[in-house]
């Protein structure tokens, strides 16, 4: 494979995964509202912890691509990321024997644990989407590393794949608000954004390696 060829397939599934970031976080208000409703706490949370998963990613993914800098190793982590994001779309047998999803279930715990305040609201949050963003938010740190070929090329290398990376991050959040969501149930979303983040893994793993100088 060209490192050209590489380069392109190492952006695109960057965007994609930028996309499906931004669209999971945006999704999550839609399990959270019923329960906790649409205030600011609840942005607040969705919020705070985004923004800590995307910290805790970037700090992993860099420390795991130093050790072990194979877009295999990347590809592992992404499908991990889409097996989290499926298992809170999963069917979970309720106390009175009606069939509901993991995320509801969980929910109801957190509110008879914690009740519905700025806690309870930041570990339901922290449940839902912490892992998933986590994992995801390897792939910027382990992808700069997979492209850089001389520190010349540092500086471009880095701002194009966290240019390109929040290109999709803008793109998952406005589609996902605007289209999505009124078209698909938050489950039918949930398990289609599993399904491309899972894909996205494993076309890493398959990822052939560049040939330098092609």
């Amino acid at each position: 494979m060209s490192e050209r060829a590489f380069r392109l397939a190492i952006y695109v599934i960057g965007f994609v995964l930028g996309f499906v970031l931004m669209g999971f976080e945006m999704l999550s208000s839609r399990y959270l509202n019923p329960w906790f409703g649409s205030g600011i706490y609840t942005w607040a949370a969705i919020i705070s912890v985004t923004l800590f998963a995307l910290m805790a990613g970037y700090f992993l993914g860099g420390r795991l691509v130093d050790r072990f800098p194979t877009a295999r190793l990347l590809g592992a982590l992404v499908i991990l990321s889409a097996i989290c994001m499926a298992a809170i779309a999963l069917p979970f047998p309720s106390e009175d024997d009606q069939i509901v999803s993991t995320a509801d279930a969980m929910l109801l715990w957190v509110i008879d644990t914690f009740d519905v305040g700025p806690n309870g609201v930041t570990i339901a949050a922290f449940l839902l989407i912490f892992a998933p963003i986590t994992l995801i938010a390897c792939y910027s740190p382990f992808a700069v590393r997979l492209l850089l070929v001389s520190t010349e090329s540092s500086g471009r290398q880095t701002g194009s794949v966290y240019g390109i990376n929040t290109f999709g991050n803008i793109l998952g959040t406005w589609f996902t608000s605007f289209y999505l969501v009124p078209w698909m149930g938050s489950l039918a979303i949930t398990i289609t954004f599993a399904v491309v983040t899972f894909l996205s893994g494993v076309a890493l793993i398959l990822l052939p390696k560049p040939e330098p100088g092609r």
